[in-house]
């Protein structure tokens, strides 16, 4: 009962009436009255009263339930002679109530939401009631007086002008001249006046006059990298997916003395699919009642488990809802003061499509945390991610290996709990299995900057570069093998964690270059990590082209992308690559076809290599079918 709605019930939306057949209130009050609140209805205003009074056969309130939105947005807009004769005039003795009045008076019959003594009462009974919520439907008109009151095109009302303003200051007896009205000269109340002495008063209790927002969370002990050491040793001959790297992560974290409590996982409805249940008996899944029941898998290790105390929020199936949590729980330290770390975790292909905008109010909310789009990648599970980057404070990653997410994470949790930058993560997790190796020496910044050579191939003049990122990275390693065994072709292979970092360290660098045209020039990211590699380079991932093709002017050579563009499709992960001409096939096709446009080798090998890949060049387009 400390919770009240206010809705402004104008019967408008943009252009035109909201239920103009029907009773936008009459909807409302059955929805919120089947939902349990108290529902209070602010109709009419105090100069119905009397008619109301004198209504003894009732056709006053019959008739007002009869008439619809649509009608009553044409009342107010067309005046007083128009109601009289189209409202009133329904009923004779109606018409004859009001007889005795001039259509100015009639027009002027107001709605309770216009009236400050309804309004007073209405928010008086709210904060009096007991027990329930309690939802205000005020009943109000949209637009003002000759700025379109009750008009369709209210909305489209720019500006007013000095008649319109003129009737404004009558209506509500302002005191400013016509002379003032045709400057647009601001009234401001007297110093000592009862109103802005009133305003004073409450803007001081709300502790002044300009919004602040509070970022006084004390900052975090974050575990230092080598905490996570069983990810970064590798897997050896086990095979295991990068979602269940990152829950070993959360599990690590979780039970850390310093950052464990301020951990927040949080599942729509997929926990076990994400490989999350052992987490259930080790922290719980949150209830406000606990668990009044005996769980079906309760004779289990891993059994459904919710708990008062509990860490994980499971919000069903149930995107927007997930995301508003992650959201409370990102903010936290600038609201409550306490720094929370949430890992919201949801299939990729859901979450954009779901909660984009959630995820833009996100950056402007200035949240810090995890988003982890799981089964990320078109060929994983008809996915798709890194479309986050739109946010600009948005770290998008894509990583391929258990360490790289490990240093990613770590990373993240330095940047926004020990240095409080106000970013947040979105990083996508694959369900498919592999075997993960150790990290290589001095990669950590790279993978971090958005790429790093991970591997090199053997000598030879003639020689391509790859990048491969998340899934596709293990295709473009097979292929490395393809080009280097059957075509004497050494391939160097760059793992690209962060195709959108990279632009974005570009681009800042490319601006401080064009602002500082005295000094050294700097280098971005791309030109240090290929040093003076001249190409051709061959970019592929489980994402459309775009993502790829993002560091193109940057890229010092040829530049051919592969991506999947077009639908996706159920089948096995193997024919969806070859479907979307991302498999390592078509990695040293694209790596082949531009050697031999750059004049490296002859254009021959390239079609004998489709006819032993198996290729038909007849294939149709994947975007066309």
């Amino acid at each position: 009962d400390n919770l009240i709605f206010v809705i402004n019930c104008n019967l408008q939306r943009l252009d035109g009436p909201v239920r103009g057949n029907g009773k936008i209130i009459q909807e409302l009050e059955a929805a919120f009255l089947g939902a349990g609140w108290n529902v209070i209805k602010v109709l009419w205003g105090s100069r119905w009263d009397p008619l109301l009074e004198r209504d003894q056969k009732g056709l006053l309130k019959r008739l007002m339930e009869e008439c619809v939105d649509g009608e009553y947005q044409n009342f107010k807009s067309k005046g007083g002679a128009y109601t009289r004769e189209h409202f009133f005039g329904k009923y004779p003795e109606l018409k004859e109530m009001v007889a005795n009045m001039s259509d100015e008076e009639i027009w002027r019959l107001n709605r309770g939401g216009h009236d400050p003594q309804k309004v007073y009462a209405a928010y008086a009974s709210a904060v009096a009631h007991k027990g329930v919520p309690t939802v205000i439907l005020a009943k109000t008109v949209k637009g003002m007086g000759k700025a379109g009151e009750g008009l369709n095109s209210a909305h489209q009302q720019k500006k007013l002008g000095d008649e319109a303003l003129k009737e404004v200051r009558d209506r509500f007896n302002i005191q400013i001249t016509d002379e003032e009205i045709a400057g647009l000269t601001f009234r401001k109340p007297r110093e000592d006046s009862e109103e802005l002495s009133y305003l004073q008063a409450h803007r001081a209790a709300l502790g002044g006059y300009l919004p602040a927002r509070s970022s006084a969370a004390p900052p975090l002990v974050v575990p230092p990298l080598e905490a996570f050491s069983s990810l970064l040793e590798g897997t050896a001959d086990r095979e295991i997916s990068t979602t269940m790297a990152l829950v070993r992560m959360l599990t690590a974290l979780v039970k850390d003395k310093n950052i464990g409590k301020h951990i927040v996982p949080i599942v729509p409805d997929e926990a076990r699919t994400f490989g999350m249940e052992g987490m259930f008996r080790q922290i719980g899944i949150y209830s406000s009642v606990g668990q009044l029941y005996t769980p079906q898998d309760a004779d289990q290790l891993m059994f459904y488990r919710e708990d008062k105390q509990g860490q994980i929020l499971e919000e069903g199936i149930n995107e927007a809802g997930s995301l508003c949590s992650w959201l409370a729980a990102a903010t936290a330290y600038s609201n409550h003061g306490v720094s929370m770390v949430p890992f919201y975790i949801y299939y990729s292909m859901f979450g954009f499509q779901r909660v984009g905008d959630f995820m833009w109010a996100a950056g402007d909310s200035q949240a810090r945390g995890f988003l982890v789009g799981g089964t990320a990648g078109r060929t994983t599970l008809a996915g798709e991610g890194l479309v986050m980057t739109t946010v600009p404070n948005c770290v998008a990653y894509d990583p391929t290996y258990a360490y790289e997410l490990a240093v990613i994470v770590q990373d993240g949790l330095r940047r926004m709990y020990q240095e409080q930058e106000n970013v947040f993560y979105y990083i996508t997790c694959m369900n498919e299995n592999y075997a993960h190796p150790a990290m290589p020496a001095g990669v950590a910044q790279g993978i971090l900057n958005g790429i790093y050579l991970l591997q090199t191939g053997g000598r030879g003049k003639v020689r391509v570069t790859l990048f491969g990122s998340g899934t596709i990275l293990r295709e473009v390693l097979a292929a490395a093998e393809l080009l280097e065994k059957s075509y004497g072709v050494p391939a160097d292979v760059y793992s690209v964690t962060s195709f959108s970092e990279l632009r974005r360290n570009a681009l800042a660098i490319e601006r401080r270059n064009l602002l500082h045209p005295h000094d050294p020039r700097q280098k971005t990211n791309i030109e240090q990590a290929l040093a003076d590699r001249e190409g051709p380079f061959i970019a592929a991932t489980d994402y459309i082209k775009t993502v790829a093709d993002q560091i193109r002017q940057w890229i010092p050579g040829r530049y051919a992308v592969l991506g999947t563009d077009g639908y996706g499709r159920s089948d096995s992960r193997a024919e969806l690559r070859r479907f979307f001409e991302v498999d390592r096939h078509y990695v040293a096709i694209a790596a082949l076809k531009a050697l031999a446009d750059d004049g490296k080798i002859d254009m021959q090998t390239v079609t004998d290599a489709m006819q032993s890949f198996g290729i038909d060049p007849e294939k149709p387009n994947p975007l066309s079918v």
